[in-house]
């Protein structure tokens, strides 16, 4: 799968969209993706989902940020045939009340899938949640890096991250 490839999919989903947004964290952008339509849509996903699963070795263990990285993980487990995790924002007050769902084994090996990273904080989160489960965190794939610090964040906790795309691949014909 192509950086152009990915490109027109994220497109033909109609997820890059510009105008004025507001992020989530409290900054503006001209431009935005939305995580929403190119998880749902399934040509996207499946497009995803194919890019994620040529990055994997068939013994990797895969970790869904969630929420948006929770789609991602199930359509790129499919693809490759590796089993995943979920890394949950915080515990829930019922049931196990586990913060990583699924089957994770001490010192496993878990590649961290996410959705956007704009700065890093939610993927860094998810990779320190795994750790302290047990997990060994080296690496995290993204599909789309906005390129305002995130990589720089995720790589000061010892993650080295791929995007699929970047800020600069969508914005290229904008000029």
């Amino acid at each position: 799968m192509t950086n152009e490839e990915l490109i027109a999919a994220l497109r033909e989903a109609e997820a890059v969209k510009f105008g004025e947004f507001e992020l989530s964290h409290g900054g503006t952008s001209e431009y935005y993706v939305d995580k929403y339509l190119f998880e749902t849509d399934p040509d996207c996903l499946e497009a995803i989902a194919a890019a994620f699963a040529e990055r994997l070795d068939a013994d990797d263990k895969l970790g869904g940020v969630a929420l948006g990285g929770v789609p991602l993980a199930a359509a790129t487990s499919v693809a490759a045939g590796v089993p995943y995790v979920i890394a949950r924002k915080q515990r829930k007050d019922y049931g196990t009340a586990n913060l990583i769902e699924g089957r994770l084994e001490d010192g496993e090996e878990v590649v961290v899938v996410e959705d956007i990273v704009t700065t890093g904080t939610s993927l860094v989160e998810a990779v320190e949640a795994l750790r302290e489960a047990g997990a060994t965190v080296e690496r995290a794939l993204v599909v789309v890096d906005r390129e305002e610090g995130g990589r720089e964040n995720v790589e000061d906790a010892g993650v080295e991250m791929e995007a699929l795309v970047t800020a600069s691949d969508l914005l290229a014909d904008r000029d």
